[in-house]
């Protein structure tokens, strides 16, 4: 994880072991790094299971392979988003996606929204992220 991005959590605002609630990253040089919703599917774009813990790991999973792409790993993360479908088990669904952000230092900006459907049919999960990589952390 970068020490130039600095997370925060203000005093007055709730303190969480799951998120920050300000992320700064520092100009110049910082790559910006946005990974489009990425659901439980697998390479053919096949929901891998009904079961919202399982979709939720793949679509983190998923999200580290498009980071990756681009230079970056899930500690470059500042903010993630995370949509459940309605209906969806919501405790198997964050608990897959906290066990796979859990972080040993500040850890990211997240928001969550339950809406009445995803895009793919069969998904109950879809996380999209936005990261920052120095210039001197790249490959």
């Amino acid at each position: 994880m970068s020490e130039q991005i600095m997370r925060m959590r203000p005093d007055g605002l709730v303190r969480s072991p799951a998120f920050s609630h300000v992320a700064v990253v520092p100009p110049p040089g910082a790559t910006t790094i946005y990974v489009g919703g990425q659901n439980g599917v697998d390479e053919s774009g096949a929901v891998v299971s009904a079961d919202a813990g399982e979709q939720a790991a793949r679509a983190i999973d998923n999200a580290a392979t498009a980071l990756a792409a681009a230079g970056a790993s899930l500690a470059d993360v500042v903010q993630w988003t995370v949509l459940l479908a309605e209906g969806a088990d919501l405790q198997a669904a964050y608990g897959a996606v906290a066990q796979r952000l859990a972080s040993d230092g500040e850890p990211a900006l997240v928001t969550a929204a339950i809406v009445s459907a995803l895009g793919v049919p069969g998904a109950v999960i879809e996380v999209s992220a936005v990261a920052a990589v120095m210039p001197a952390e790249r490959s």
